[in-house]
């Protein structure tokens, strides 16, 4: 219980009040999301975002993107430059209030933009806060203005500097290392997200150049034909069923366009955007359009007779299976879920996208019979797929009921229930699985050996998938299930390590298991319990008694060279050919025990990015893969 004098002196001193940009400083999460990596692009995106915005309104058709020699970035439009006039409620110049006042710029009321990206008003103002120092120059009215600021503050009061032709923004920071985890820009990663911004803004020219090269150069990105081209680069490489749908229009206050294709995959790659900003997980635009989808096609399959009056109607899954789709929705007053846009609420769009598609995909249907045949033959499979599936599924969660606790024989199971403390080591061969049992802990730690090679889950839906007795053992060890009936609370351990041999089958293996991984329990490695264990190759020995592990050849090397400058003779050199050849005590030393062993956590980056590689690199076209061999062959390692 608390004191009388303990609540008496809760009072009004007791209070912090944050001024200025202090708040965003102190919980930059509040408005950025986090202070690692991504933090860091969300300050690019917000700048490059405003850029675009004039791009939007029809007042620029050119944005220039730089990395400098020190770090820093600079941002430049040829738009209509910030105001630079006095603001009236402030007496400070419009450039200063807007890069100093939370929810002060162009978004908020009339005359600014009708459409943007930017985040609520607040994007200019938080990378602001969040940068060692600005720089913003404003070429308008044929004059050149600038403005000079360090964490927040102005250090280089506003002036004019001169005269000149140029009209737009141009701003340049440099992120603060006080705040963020690194501050290091990867030009190829900048280039990527720039692309997708390119290719929904048909028509606008992005160039970007990254001066800590030793050669710099001008990287162009121009794509005219917008949301089209961008669907069509997307299934570049794969077997295409049927066209491109593509649509255009303005539907009450909301500008539609979407463009989708089928393939033959049966995974679908659907992407929906706001005001050129992507919604990690949908929102009303996305629903609109899957209710327009699984209906027009329902209805016409109807209609010709496709589907039999026995048969029922495709569902959701059966029409997006194989299907790469793009929406992007422009609105006036977009209202999202999350300070960073994962989702899009507006409850209007949904009816306003589902009215464009479904009008216009019935149209379509109509004028190109064939495509729409080839769709429709599709999304049958699919249908039968779908019941074979959950048979499967099925199948596998009574086979668990009527075992008892539904483990795998081979598996040795840890004695904890505690999943934040419970690990899972996949590990490749029996003989390397009876190491792995001998010197893992029972406590925590549980051993999967696996005989054999996964099927490629590329290739095969989900009923072919639980078909493999290898990825049902898997899947069964997990206890969360699959597809429908995944639950990520039912998981039994918060680490599943894959334990593969150092050599070109065991990377194999990780791959087809890393496939399967991502192909049909994404949510483990988004939560970041997939792990990758990382098992010495070689064993080499000093003199009797001393010894070191090395993980490949270039460490070995390295290693060999310290050595002979330390005059101390090396006696053995062990190259392990499998882990089966370790002894208990040597594999727990080496891969098992948490304090000497070194794991790679498996992430996801760039999520489109990862999709296009396991669809080159695993999938059914031979032809993408051969070109990616051809291009990469002479930097490839190879075991032999």
């Amino acid at each position: 219980m608390f004191t009388l004098e303990e609540l008496q002196d809760y009072d009004a001193s007791k209070i912090t009040v944050l001024e200025g940009l202090e708040a965003v400083r102190k919980r930059p999460g509040m408005y950025i999301g986090g202070t690692g990596i991504d933090g860091l692009y969300q300050l690019f995106k917000e700048i490059v975002d405003n850029a675009i915005d004039e791009a939007l309104g029809g007042f620029a058709d050119l944005v220039r993107i730089t990395i400098e020699k020190d770090g820093s970035m600079t941002v430049e439009d040829n738009g209509r430059g910030i105001p630079i006039d006095i603001h009236p409620k402030t007496g400070r110049t419009a450039l200063e209030t807007v890069l100093t006042i939370l929810h002060a710029g162009g978004k908020f009321g009339d005359g600014g933009y009708k459409v943007s990206g930017g985040l609520h008003g607040v994007g200019l103002t938080v990378t602001n806060a969040l940068s060692e120092r600005m720089v913003v120059e404003v070429y308008k009215n044929n004059r050149i203005y600038r403005i000079g600021l360090e964490r927040g503050k102005v250090v280089d009061e506003f002036r004019e500097l001169g005269s000149t032709d140029k009209r737009g923004t141009k701003v340049t920071f440099l992120p603060d290392r006080e705040i963020f985890e690194t501050v290091e820009w990867d030009f190829k990663k900048i280039i990527s997200r720039i692309r997708q911004k390119a290719f929904l803004v048909g028509g606008l020219r992005f160039i970007l150049r990254d001066e800590r090269l030793e050669d710099p150069y001008d990287y162009e990105l121009y794509f005219q034909g917008g949301v089209k081209s961008y669907v069509k680069s997307l299934v570049m490489g794969e077997k295409v069923i049927g066209d491109i749908f593509y649509v255009h229009k303005q539907y009450e206050t909301t500008d539609v366009e979407v463009g989708l294709v089928y393939t033959d995959s049966i995974d679908s790659d659907i992407t929906a955007f706001a005001n050129l900003v992507v919604n990690p997980e949908g929102g009303t635009h996305l629903s609109g359009f899957k209710a327009a989808l699984t209906k027009t096609i329902n209805d016409y399959a109807r209609k010709e007779k496709l589907l039999k009056e026995k048969d029922e109607n495709f569902t959701g899954d059966d029409v997006l299976e194989g299907l790469t789709a793009l929406i992007s929705v422009k609105i006036e007053n977009p209202q999202f879920e999350g300070q960073t846009k994962i989702k899009l609420n507006n409850t209007e769009v949904a009816a306003h996208v589902r009215f464009v598609v479904s009008e216009s995909l019935s149209e379509w249907l109509e004028e190109n019979p064939k495509s729409a045949k080839a769709i429709i033959e599709k999304c049958i499979l699919s249908l039968k797929a779908r019941k074979a599936a959950k048979a499967a599924r099925e199948s596998v969660v009574r086979k668990s009921i009527l075992d008892g606790a539904g483990l795998p024989g081979k598996l040795a199971d840890c004695t904890s229930r505690d999943p934040s403390v419970s690990e899972l080591f996949i590990v490749e061969g029996d003989s390397a699985g009876g190491s792995a049992k001998q010197g893992r802990d029972r406590m925590t730690q549980a051993v999967l050996p696996l005989r054999g090679k996964p099927i490629n889950t590329e290739k095969h839906r989900i009923d072919k998938v639980l078909a493999n007795d290898i990825l049902k053992q898997v899947v069964q060890a997990l206890g969360c299930g699959i597809g429908e009936m995944f639950d990520i609370s039912k998981l039994r351990y918060h680490k599943i390590i894959i334990l593969a041999d150092a050599d070109v089958d065991g990377s194999h293996i990780q791959t087809l298991l890393l496939t399967f991984f991502f192909r049909q329990l994404r949510e483990l490695i988004n939560a970041g319990y997939v792990y990758l264990a990382q098992p010495p190759l070689y064993r080499i020995t000093v003199g009797k008694s001393e010894y070191y592990w090395v993980k490949d050849d270039a460490e070995k090397e390295k290693l060999l060279q310290e050595l002979t400058k330390k005059n101390k003779k090396v006696t053995n050199i062990q190259r392990f050919k499998g882990l089966g050849e370790m002894n208990p005590d040597q594999l727990l030393e080496t891969t098992i025990d948490p304090k000497k062993r070194i794991l790679r956590k498996v992430t996801i980056e760039d999520a489109e990015v990862a999709d296009r590689i396991f669809q080159m690199l695993m999938g059914t076209e031979v032809g993408p893969r051969k070109r990616f061999i051809q291009m990469y062959a002479k930097t490839a390692e190879i075991d032999i």
